[in-house]
C-alpha cells in the first residue's frame, strides 16, 4: 500500500515525560493529560493507535515524588498519586488543581467519570435523543479515554488488534479549561484536516431513481430558482440494484445502471460544468460479485479464478489495494470526486478487534489524498480519532420535531471529542409527515451547521425542493440556501481555524464561557465560529402569536441579531421569539463577519470578487479572512479590523495570486444609523432595514481601505413601538386587546409601571413573553 502513505505519527513519548515501573508506565503528555498503562508482563504499547498518533510532545513542567510505597506526579494542572500496585480505586487517583471543587474533581481508577458527552456512531432510526459516547471535558474537570482495545498501527500504516488485557488510559485533567482539553486531544490524536472549500456549500441528496435527464432538469430548476449547490450526492440507484438473489442484495454495487445513466462520464462532466462536485453512495458489505463490470479485473488483481463472489475483507491488504485501485479508480477517472461510505456491516470483521468502519474511513481518506489533493470522505463516526476523516454522515433520522430538537445539542457536543464536521440529513430522512414549518426550521439549522446536506428517503412525497412547500416556506428556504453560500468566506476561515487552532466551527457555549452556570444550561445554543452565537428554533410556533420561541443565554455585553437587527443587553437568560423568516443568530459588539456579496452566489464557491462584511459597532474587533486555492500550498490572509470607529481592510498577505486583482467591498454596519465616510475612494451609501452599507468598487488587494464611522459609535436604539406594532399586527388576538397592549407598552410611564400594567392583563404566556422581549431587550 505504498501509494497510500500512512498518516504522520510520533508514537513514542520523550523519556523525560515517563515514569516507569515493572508493571506500570505513567506518561505526562501535556500539563493536563496523562497516559496510564498497567501490564502484568511489563510490556507496553509504543505503536500509534486509532486514537493516539502523537505521544512525542514537548515535555511539560512536572515533578515526580517517589517513596517506598507511592509515586506522585505533579504539574500545574493535576496531582497524581499511585501505590505501584495493580490499578485500583484506592490506589490510583488524579486530582484536578485550580478552579474546580477539590472534592468532586478527583478521578479514581474504576469509578465512572462524569462527562459532558461526546458523540455517537450514528443517528440511524433516531427519533429524538440517543445516548452519547464520552468526550474529554466535564464539569468536574476530568475525563478519560480508555484506549485499551483500540487498534494499533505499525510503521508501514497497517493495523493490528489489541485484546484489552493491558490497561491503557488517557486522563484529561483540565478543569474547566475545555478548549485546552480539546487542543490536547488534537495534539495526541492528530489535527482535523482542512476541508475542500466546496464541501462547505449546499449539498443536494435524495434517495431517488434519478436519470441523466431528470437530474439535469432538477439542476436547471435550481438554477432558475437561484438555488446554489456545490455538491451533488447520488444515492445508491446510480448502480445496478436489481440482481439475482443468489448473488446477494442490491445494496452493494459498482456498475452504473445504464438504463438510468447511459453515458456516465458525460453525466459527471455535465455536473462539473455546472460547478458541482460529485459523490456516489456505496455499501461495500457484499464484496464484488460476478455481475460487476470490474469483476474479472478484480479476480486478476487478486489472483483468483472467476466464479464466486469476492468477499469484502478490509483485513486483507491485497483486497484493500484492489478495492481502491481497481474497484474505485475507474469510477474516479470518469469523474467521481469522493465517496459516500454508507455503512451496513456493523463493527466486526474477520479479525477480532478490527473495526471495518474505521478501516474504511482511514484508508479512503488516505487514498483520496493522492496527487496533493485535499482529502475528503463521507462516512459514519468510528470512535475517538474519527475527526481525522471528515465529513461525518450521521445517518437516517426520523422526520420529527424531536429529531430536530436533538440535532443542535448533538452537533455541538461532538466537539467535546474533537468531531467538528457532522453532516445531518437536513429535514430528516424517513417516516413523519409533511410539515412546512418543521422543514424550514431544519433548513435554518442546516445553514448554521458544519455541513448543509438536504436529504430524504425513498418516498415520492418526502421531497426537499423548496418549491414543493407553501410560498412562505419556499421564500425562506430560498434565502437561507443562498445565505449558506454567501457565508463561505466566513466558513472557510473557520475551516482553517479548526485545522490549525483546534477550534471546531460549532462549539457548546461552555467552551467559550466555561465558568458560567448558564452556559451549561442551554444545550441547544452554541457558538458558530469566532463571531456568532446561534439559538435554533426547534419547536412549533404558538398559534396565537405565530412565533416560535427559545430560551437562550446572552453573556455580558451588547448583542445584535444579524437577521432582525434587534439589539440586546446581555448578562442574562431570556426568551427569544421569531417568525418563520429567521432563527436567532447573535453577534456581539465588535463582531466582523465576511460574506460573499453576491445576492445569488454560484454553485462553485470560489474566492469571490465582491465581499460584504457585517460589522457591529460598540467595541473594537478583528477578523483575519483566510482564503486559498484549495491546497495547503497557497494561502492568503486579509486582516479586517474595527478600531476607534474605523473599519479597515488591510492589504492581503501571502499567495495573493489566489485572489482577483481587485475586489468590491461592501461594509454593512448592523443596527446602525450613522453616516460612514470612505477617505480616498468613491463610495455608495445605502440605508435600509436598520443597517447602513457603504460600497467601494475595484479596490486592489494590496491596498488599504478604511471606512470611518467616528470614535465612540454605538448601535442604534431599538424601535420598540414599531416592532411591537408588527408583533401585535400578526397576532391572532382581539383588535381591542392589541390596541390596549400597544398603548400600555409605549406609554410614557416608567418601564416597571408598564410591565406591571401588562402583567395585570393576564396575557397568554407566549404573547406576554414576546411583548416582554421587545420591552426589555435593552436594560
Amino acid at each position: 500500500m505504498t501509494h497510500r502513505q500512512p498518516l504522520p505519527s510520533r508514537p513514542i513519548a520523550d523519556p523525560r515525560a515517563v515514569v516507569l515501573g515493572p508493571t506500570y508506565r505513567i506518561t505526562v503528555l501535556t500539563d493536563g493529560l496523562v497516559r496510564l498503562e498497567h501490564s502484568a508482563d511489563g510490556v507496553f504499547e509504543d505503536r500509534a493507535s486509532t486514537f493516539a498518533l502523537n505521544r512525542e510532545l514537548p515535555v511539560p513542567d512536572l515533578r515526580v515524588i517517589e517513596s517506598d510505597t507511592h509515586v506522585e506526579v505533579l504539574t500545574d494542572r493535576f496531582h497524581l498519586v499511585y501505590d505501584r500496585s495493580p490499578f485500583s480505586t484506592s490506589g490510583l487517583s488524579v486530582s484536578v488543581l485550580g478552579g474546580v471543587s477539590a472534592y468532586h474533581s478527583v478521578w479514581r481508577y474504576g469509578e465512572d467519570a462524569p462527562n459532558l458527552g461526546g458523540t455517537a456512531r450514528t443517528l440511524d432510526m433516531a427519533d429524538g435523543a440517543i445516548p452519547l459516547e464520552p468526550g474529554v471535558v466535564s464539569r468536574e474537570g476530568y475525563a478519560v479515554i480508555d484506549d485499551s482495545r483500540s487498534m494499533v498501527l505499525d510503521g508501514e500504516g497497517w493495523v493490528a488488534p489489541r485484546d484489552g488485557s493491558r490497561t491503557d488510559l488517557y486522563v484529561f485533567a483540565y478543569g474547566h479549561d475545555h478548549r485546552a482539553a480539546i487542543q490536547a486531544f488534537y495534539a495526541v490524536s492528530g489535527r482535523t484536516p482542512v476541508l475542500p472549500r466546496f464541501a462547505l456549500g449546499n449539498w443536494w441528496s435524495r434517495y431517488h431513481r434519478y436519470t441523466t435527464d431528470t437530474y439535469s432538469a432538477l439542476l436547471d430548476r435550481f438554477a432558475a430558482e437561484g438555488l446554489p449547490f456545490s455538491v451533488a450526492v447520488i444515492d445508491m440507484d446510480w448502480h445496478v440494484t436489481d440482481v439475482d438473489p443468489s448473488l446477494g442484495s442490491g445494496w452493494t454495487g459498482y456498475t452504473w445502471n445504464r438504463s438510468l445513466f447511459p453515458d456516465p462520464p458525460a453525466f459527471l462532466a455535465s455536473l462539473h460544468e455546472r460547478g458541482l462536485r460529485v459523490t456516489l453512495n456505496v455499501h461495500p458489505a457484499d464484496g464484488v460479485r460476478p455481475h460487476e463490470e470490474v469483476y474479472l479485473a478484480m479476480c486478476a488483481a487478486l489472483g483468483r479464478e472467476p466464479g464466486d463472489a469476492i468477499p469484502f475483507d478490509v483485513t486483507d491488504r491485497e483486497f484493500l489495494d484492489a478495492y481502491f485501485d481497481v474497484l474505485h479508480r475507474g469510477l474516479e477517472d470518469e469523474g467521481v470526486d469522493f465517496w459516500w461510505l454508507d455503512w451496513q456491516s456493523g463493527p466486526h470483521s474477520r479479525v477480532a478487534g478490527i473495526d471495518p468502519l474505521w478501516m474504511l474511513n482511514h484508508f479512503h481518506f488516505l487514498d483520496s489524498a493522492r496527487d496533493g489533493r485535499r482529502p475528503l470522505t463521507f462516512s459514519r463516526y468510528a470512535g475517538p480519532g474519527s475527526h481525522r476523516y471528515p465529513v461525518g454522515f450521521s445517518g437516517d433520522t426520523v422526520i420529527s420535531w424531536a429529531s430536530l430538537e436533538f440535532q443542535p445539542y448533538f452537533t455541538a457536543t461532538a466537539s467535546n471529542i474533537g468531531y467538528g464536521w457532522w453532516s445531518h440529513d437536513i429535514g430528516g430522512h424517513m417516516f413523519g409527515a409533511k410539515d412546512d414549518e418543521l422543514a424550514t426550521r431544519w433548513l435554518q439549522l442546516g445553514v448554521f451547521s458544519p455541513i448543509l446536506r438536504l436529504h430524504s428517503g425513498a418516498n415520492a412525497f418526502t421531497t426537499k425542493e423548496p418549491w414543493t412547500y407553501e410560498p412562505a416556506a419556499q421564500a425562506v428556504m430560498t434565502e437561507h440556501l443562498r445565505l449558506r453560500h454567501r457565508l463561505l468566506p466566513y466558513l472557510h476561515t473557520m475551516n482553517h481555524r479548526a485545522a490549525h487552532d483546534g477550534r471546531p466551527l460549532v462549539e457548546p457555549l461552555y467552551h467559550a464561557w466555561p465558568n458560567a452556570r448558564e452556559a451549561y444550561e442551554q444545550p441547544n445554543q452554541y457558538v458558530f465560529g469566532s463571531e456568532l452565537v446561534v439559538a435554533p428554533l426547534t419547536s412549533p410556533a404558538d398559534p396565537h402569536t405565530r412565533l416560535s420561541s427559545v430560551r437562550a443565554w446572552l453573556p455580558a455585553g451588547t448583542w445584535v441579531d444579524v437577521f432582525t437587527g434587534l439589539v440586546y443587553d446581555g448578562g442574562r437568560e431570556l426568551l427569544l421569539h421569531r417568525d418563520l423568516s429567521s432563527i436567532p443568530v447573535l453577534a456581539p459588539a465588535g463582531a466582523i463577519v465576511p460574506l460573499d456579496a453576491a445576492a445569488i452566489p454560484g454553485n462553485d464557491p470560489v474566492n469571490p470578487a465582491a465581499l460584504e462584511v457585517w460589522v457591529v459597532v460598540g467595541a473594537d474587533g478583528s477578523f483575519t479572512l483566510v482564503e486559498d486555492d484549495d491546497t495547503d500550498d497557497a494561502v492568503v490572509r486579509t486582516a479586517l479590523t474595527y478600531r476607534d470607529g474605523t473599519f479597515t481592510v488591510h492589504p492581503a498577505q501571502g499567495a495573493v495570486q489566489c485572489l482577483p486583482a481587485t475586489r468590491t467591498w461592501t461594509v454593512t454596519f448592523l443596527s446602525f444609523d450613522g453616516s460612514p465616510r470612505v477617505p480616498g475612494f468613491e463610495s455608495r451609501l445605502v440605508r435600509g432595514d436598520g443597517r447602513v452599507s457603504v460600497t467601494v468598487d475595484d479596490v486592489p488587494v494590496d491596498a488599504t481601505l478604511t471606512v470611518e464611522v467616528g470614535a465612540g459609535a454605538q448601535v442604534a436604539e431599538n424601535d420598540v413601538a414599531g416592532r411591537l406594532f408588527t408583533l401585535l399586527d400578526r397576532a391572532r388576538i382581539g383588535y381591542d386587546l392589541k390596541t390596549r397592549i400597544h398603548q400600555i407598552a409605549t406609554s410614557d410611564a416608567p418601564l416597571t409601571v408598564r410591565a406591571s400594567h401588562l402583567q395585570s392583563l393576564e396575557l397568554d404566556p407566549p404573547l406576554a413573553t414576546a411583548v416582554g422581549e421587545l420591552l426589555f431587550a435593552r436594560a
